[in-house]
């Protein structure tokens, strides 16, 4: 089993990873646009932690949902949403849930789970991009990041995070957390990375360029665990989009041109 150090650098890599995968937007005109969408990711946490500290067998019912929507999720993504994907692709999401579940606990076991929940990321960023204008998505993001590193400094997240990465459900992989090693991250950690991924795939660019920002920050934010046991893994991910977009900004004032995401 990795060391702790590997193993959370693993999980911030995996960040920057769901970066940079998603490919061009597909078209989903179909789908209505509001702004009110750009609460979900900063909701998502709010109900979750709350959700749980009120309604503790709440958890459950989050790890049936995400066993129960992750596979499909992952295989949309794997066969049309991902940099090189092929609708061939989707079915490969079936052996990564039978390795999830056959060698449970085992790394490989957990590596196909990360997968597998990364990739469900992806399908849910994507849905989210489709149904949010830019600017305001973005601002989503930030407060999703602010409300998590406050919810951590108040020591408000830990408990109920606690309970939802312990739920098993019923011995069936646990696909509503991210394990690797001796490190685990929650699925809103890698949902904000994918999200992101998403609402810069338009310019691959500026994707790579926010990709190696998650990267580099991610593992420097890293070093923090010397002195604390829990972080907002959100922070490094909206930290990389407000420097992508700021040095768009700078582009496009030089250029002349207003810059857009």
């Amino acid at each position: 089993m990795p060391s702790f150090a590997i193993s959370i650098a693993t999980l911030s890599l995996l960040q920057a990873a769901l970066v940079a995968l998603p490919r061009a937007r597909p078209s989903f005109a179909w789908m209505p646009q509001s702004s009110w969408w750009a609460l979900v990711p900063a909701g998502s946490i709010v109900v979750v932690v709350f959700g749980i500290e009120l309604l503790p067998d709440s958890a459950d019912a989050l790890a049936w949902l995400a066993l129960v929507a992750v596979p499909p999720l992952g295989a949309f993504a794997l066969g049309w949403l991902v940099h090189g994907s092929r609708p061939a692709w989707a079915l490969a999401a079936v052996p990564l849930f039978a390795l999830a579940w056959a060698a449970q606990g085992s790394l490989a076991g957990e590596a196909a789970a990360m997968a597998l929940s990364a990739l469900a990321c992806v399908s849910l960023g994507w849905l989210l991009v489709s149904v949010v204008p830019g600017t305001w998505l973005r601002w989503g993001i930030y407060a999703m990041a602010a409300i998590d590193a406050a919810l951590i400094a108040a020591e408000l997240l830990q408990g109920p995070s606690g309970v939802l990465f312990a739920t098993d459900p019923d011995g069936l992989p646990r696909l509503q957390v991210i394990e690797f090693g001796a490190a685990r991250m929650g699925f809103g950690d890698a949902f904000l990375a994918a999200t992101v991924g998403c609402l810069l795939a338009e310019s691959r660019r500026r994707q790579l360029e926010a990709a190696v920002l998650v990267a580099i920050l991610g593992l420097g934010f890293d070093l923090l665990f010397f002195a604390f046991d829990t972080l907002p893994a959100t922070v490094p991910v909206a930290l990389a989009l407000a420097l992508v977009e700021s040095r768009g900004r700078r582009r496009g004032s030089s250029a002349g041109v207003p810059a857009q995401l």
